[in-house]
């Protein structure tokens, strides 16, 4: 069975609100599901694989995109 994916675009909101939103459709989620998460704010970036981390989700990657990043977590 193929786990699911989604996409959090986070674009635009300021830290520490990064992580309330993410929260918020994290708890939707499936157990297993992989999201992406893309961010533009350097703080999101340093801060929000820590809380996620903390909440128990599996961090896979922090990558640089261009003028963003994509966080890949494990729900």
């Amino acid at each position: 069975m193929e786990a699911s994916s989604q996409e959090i675009d986070l674009r635009g909101v300021r830290c520490p609100l990064t992580w309330a939103r993410a929260k918020v459709r994290l708890e939707t989620l499936a157990r297993g599901t992989e999201v992406t998460v893309v961010v533009d704010d350097p703080q999101s970036v340093r801060d929000l694989p820590r809380a996620a981390e903390a909440s128990g989700h599996h961090v896979i990657a922090v990558e640089a995109r261009g003028t963003c990043w994509t966080i890949v977590l494990e729900v």
